[in-house]
């Protein structure tokens, strides 16, 4: 296949959001429709029917690979792993409950007691304090088991050539068989 993409895969495993920290949390389904629920949803938010432990699950989600999801089908109960999001903490979207930094307990406290409010099967209002103890008893990440092993050396990259590029910098005039759209 000339031209095409290759791609070159790495000896051994890769583990998937490795040091963050992990919850495992008890959901059952107790609404009348299936729900799905993408891997990188905030689980706190997702559908209220759920009755699980939501502040447990604040500041996670689905400990799986990016693009899939699990299915609750009504009635069912099972354990999901969940891990904490990485990056800025800050949650905007999902269900409205959140939206601001993970590590505001302002925005903690708001978003209990909005879910409780709303319905949100398994929510517990918190108080300022109550929060602060759940944030300092969590770190978003745990310390490493053991330290990475290093990464093979690569090759380094090809010196550049001095070989015109193969596609114009500036666009070109459009040829009779273009069309304007203006």
């Amino acid at each position: 296949m000339s031209g095409g993409v290759s791609y070159l895969y790495g000896e051994g495993t890769v583990e998937i959001n490795a040091g963050r920290r992990k919850a495992k949390v008890a959901v059952s389904n107790t609404g009348d429709r299936a729900v799905q629920v993408g891997s990188h949803y905030h689980f706190f938010e997702v559908n209220r029917a759920l009755e699980f432990d939501r502040n447990a699950a604040y500041g996670m989600h689905l400990d799986l690979p990016a693009g899939t999801g699990v299915r609750f089908e009504p009635g069912d109960t099972r354990e999901v792993e969940l891990t904490a999001y990485s990056g800025h903490g800050r949650l905007i979207g999902f269900s409205s409950l959140t939206n601001g930094g993970l590590g505001s307990t302002d925005t903690r406290v708001r978003a209990m007691n909005r879910a409780v409010e709303l319905g949100f099967l398994g929510a517990r209002a918190e108080s300022a304090q109550q929060a602060a103890a759940a944030q300092a008893a969590a770190p978003a990440t745990e310390p490493a088991a053991q330290p990475a092993a290093p990464k093979p050396a690569s090759k380094p990259p090809a010196p550049p050539s001095a070989k015109a590029p193969s596609h114009p910098a500036a666009p070109q005039k459009a040829n009779a068989r273009q069309r304007s759209y203006k």
